[in-house]
């Protein structure tokens, strides 16, 4: 392991050189300035966490090549654990809830394993309690099993998710082995969820294991081309941290088996120094359970595990704010006693995927200064060309290595429809996180300001149902992004057109920020990309999923 891990930091030490001398090929030449020093800055501080993409797209392709498009199917042999099926819920439609857990339990007991299993719906609802509860009720009532269904209202929501986990474990737990934990937009097929039974129950050392997740079939815009490019990224992004984090790799907190007695031992969150509950807890908890010496692994198949993903940009938007937030915390946690190296290095991992992001909004603005001031260095065509190359590719190396994977495999190209459409998918979903990015990146950059500041996000109920944005709604929400947008190129423009092409694949999506968000969310989009089936994922082409 020791060889692999130093591989991965290899790859990225040569990645973050390579920046620096392009960074010092495009500064360089007519002398320093103020604007210079902050792109050179900006950019170096960017390099590491651009070398961690490189890093892992190339190992994660590189494995992938030898992965079959299906994974071989499960057949039940033997005595599994008793396992505990927990779906957290705060104020959801329990119509959207519910369907996926009656696909799954019908699922195992045709597989012959259901007794094994019991559903726990644990909610922390504040509102509409009694139709949650009488929904559980009819789904019980249903059930081939009914004392397999079970639910559980607090009537606070202390330590929030992990604290409702917790109370689970503590008082209602007794005489189950595992647990397999679900969000309310979670979704397993059987196979998946025999998959990670039958791992921890063949190894006695295992307190977590992940199984990689994916999103589910979407009609409206904005999901469906998101997880189109997601998918791909994801896919050899956990091949790769499988591969050289072994027994000390990720939890993300759902779609997740997890080992009750060491965690519910060991994975007691503590408080933050202002004496408050830690939003994000999953990096922790698996931090502290591999601190304690129990394997976390991740299981890098994308069959069988699935998440919806929010309907439109301002959505979007809100749940990834949420998750700067948590994963802001961890900076408090760093110190903490019990961990291992590569605990430490998970929380710092956790930070850097948000705390980067200023820094690619500095450098935007420091390039679009230089532009505006400095009449004395020409703009740079081509070693601008090949730092944007190296940058950009880097940046999104895992999802342009994810789809080559799929290119060169007749199975893979199978699953999606053919080479045609899965690069008619590619340029599309191209398009669509270019612009999208521009946008986050202003929106986080706050974000970050304000927890510098002390101000804390809360963690609101999400909504999951697909909706269109109005053009007000999104003039409300955007207008900062676009009138930076119009200042940036305004600043580009006076170094020429050269200067404003080099910019518009990563500043265009601040100008049209209002559209894009519309657009996206308008159902006649998603209407044609679904009749054309357009950044359509294999679930789609191949039905029969969850």
């Amino acid at each position: 392991m020791l060889l692999r891990r130093s591989l991965a930091g290899l790859i990225v030490s040569l990645m973050s050189a390579c920046m620096a001398v392009a960074l010092w090929r495009v500064l360089a030449p007519g002398g320093w300035t103020g604007a210079k020093v902050a792109m050179l800055l900006s950019g170096l501080g960017a390099a590491p966490w651009v070398g961690f993409c490189v890093a892992n797209g190339l190992i994660g392709f590189v494995l992938s090549l030898t992965r079959p498009a299906v994974p071989v199917e499960i057949a039940v042999t033997g005595t599994l654990p008793h396992t505990a099926i927990a779906v957290t819920v705060r104020n959801e439609d329990m119509d959207q809830v519910l369907p996926p857990l009656r696909r799954l339990l019908d699922g195992l007991d045709t597989a012959g394993a259901g007794d094994a299993f019991a559903v726990f719906v644990l909610s922390d609802t504040s509102g509409a309690a009694e139709a949650e509860e009488h929904a559980v009720a009819r789904f019980r009532s249903q059930d081939r099993m009914p004392e397999r269904v079970r639910y559980r209202r607090r009537r606070g929501n202390a330590g929030f998710k992990a604290g409702n986990i917790m109370d689970f474990l503590d008082h209602h737990a007794e005489g189950f082995t595992l647990m397999l934990v679900l969000d309310a937009d979670s979704a397993m097929t059987p196979q998946a969820v025999l998959r990670l039974v039958t791992a921890m129950r063949d190894d006695p050392e295992l307190g977590i294991m992940q199984h990689l997740t994916v999103g589910l079939p979407a009609s409206s815009a904005f999901p469906r081309l998101f997880q189109f490019g997601m998918r791909a990224g994801m896919r050899t992004w956990a091949a790769a941290l499988d591969w050289w984090q072994g027994d000390e790799c990720v939890y993300w907190g759902h779609n997740a088996i997890v080992r009750i007695a060491p965690f519910r031992d060991h994975c007691r969150l503590p408080k933050l120094p202002n004496g408050g509950d830690i939003l994000s807890h999953d990096q922790v908890e698996a931090a502290m359970l591999r601190g304690a010496g129990w394997k976390i692994r991740l299981l890098p198949e994308e069959d069988g595990s699935y998440e919806a993903n929010p309907p439109a940009l301002p959505e979007f938007m809100r749940r990834e704010l949420r998750w700067l937030a948590g994963n802001f915390e961890y900076r408090h946690l760093l110190r903490m006693p019990g961990l291992r190296p590569m605990g430490r290095w998970q929380l710092i991992q956790a930070i850097l995927l948000f705390g980067c992001t200023p820094f690619y909004l500095i450098f935007l603005a420091a390039a679009a200064w230089a532009a505006a001031t400095d009449t004395v260095s020409p703009f740079p065509a081509g070693p601008a060309l090949i730092l944007t190359l190296l940058w950009a590719g880097g940046l999104y190396a895992p999802k342009l290595l994810g789809y080559l994977e799929v290119l060169v495999s007749a199975d893979k190209r199978a699953r999606y429809g053919g080479a045609g459409r899965m690069l008619a998918g590619m340029a599309l979903e191209t398009l669509f996180i270019l612009l999208m990015d521009a946008i986050n990146t202003w929106a986080k950059t706050l974000a970050m300001a304000r927890i510098a500041f002390g101000l804390r996000a809360s963690w609101t109920p999400q909504n999951r149902d697909d909706r269109g944005v109005s053009w007000s709604e999104a003039a409300w929400l955007l207008w900062p992004q676009t009138m930076v947008g119009i200042v940036v190129f305004a600043c580009f423009a006076h170094a020429g057109w050269n200067a404003v092409l080099w910019a518009a694949p990563f500043a265009g999506g601040l100008v049209a920020a209002i559209p894009f968000c519309v657009i996206t969310s308008n159902p006649r989009a998603g209407a044609w990309l679904l009749r054309k089936r357009l950044a359509a994922i294999p679930e789609e082409w191949h039905p029969g999923g969850p």
